[in-house]
């Protein structure tokens, strides 16, 4: 299977957190991500362009920071006008490092530089409230859908 999200033919890194050890892969979030994204875990200011055939808008700090909680290693920002930041992840792999952005595909065919990025941290992005609840409620739909089967 063919997947569109950035990095996602080099994305061989397991989970490191054994309350998510069905994830095999980023490849395997991204499916289940893929039915749990809505317009309720989508980012307020976007919610209204949120759609079934681009379910990633909106949902990148969230899914960065749970891609985290599943396979470790670090978030970075790529800045967008605006001033706001889109979320991505770096996690240390065999021979070198994993970057994958489970979001991308929301910008179409625009290239995104994913090179020179400042770290992203949970403490700012969790500040907002809204921003917090929509992780909390994202982690826990996938906790329950793993322990669906």
């Amino acid at each position: 299977m063919s997947y569109v999200f950035y990095g996602w033919e080099h994305v061989d890194c397991g989970p490191v957190d054994p309350a998510f050890s069905k994830v095999r892969d980023p490849r395997c979030l991204y499916d289940l991500l893929k039915e749990l994204w809505c317009a309720q875990t989508c980012a307020p200011r976007m919610r209204q362009d949120w759609t079934q055939e681009n379910p990633t808008l909106g949902q990148c700090s969230i899914t960065a920071f749970l891609a985290q909680d599943i396979f470790g290693g670090r978030v970075y920002g790529i800045l967008r006008d605006g001033g706001n930041y889109h979320c991505y992840n770096v996690v240390p792999a065999d021979g070198g490092e994993c970057v994958f952005d489970l979001t991308s595909e929301q910008f179409g065919a625009e290239k995104l530089c994913y090179e020179d990025n400042p770290e992203q941290f949970r403490s700012v992005h969790f500040a907002k409230e809204e921003k917090r609840l929509r992780y909390e409620f994202l982690r826990a739909e996938l906790l329950k859908r793993l322990s669906q089967g």
